[in-house]
């Protein structure tokens, strides 16, 4: 089974995403930035979300984490929960 280790933050709206994701490509610490301004619990580690195996987010999500490329910054990606940017850090 495949799995994925990744990160994530969540924001109600598109444009507040977009403006966090130029944030982040411009040097800021995505850990810090989703400590910061995500409406997930996984704020508290900055984000992360462990492993993880395909089909255990929401099909939006899963899509990303596991076609994307390691270590950029993805999204923003819509699902029911809001806005997420992602990154994958490890897949196998």
């Amino acid at each position: 089974m495949s799995q994925a280790s990744a990160r994530h933050l969540l924001v109600d709206t598109e444009e507040q995403c977009l403006t966090l994701k130029a944030q982040i490509e411009d040097g800021a610490d995505f850990a810090v930035v989703a400590q910061e301004h995500s409406n997930c619990p996984s704020k508290m580690q900055g984000g992360d979300l462990g492993s993880f195996g395909r089909g255990q987010m929401v099909p939006e999500f899963d899509e990303v984490v596991f076609t994307a490329d390691l270590n950029t910054v993805q999204g923003p990606v819509k699902t029911q929960f809001g806005y997420h940017l992602l990154e994958v850090t490890a897949r196998s």
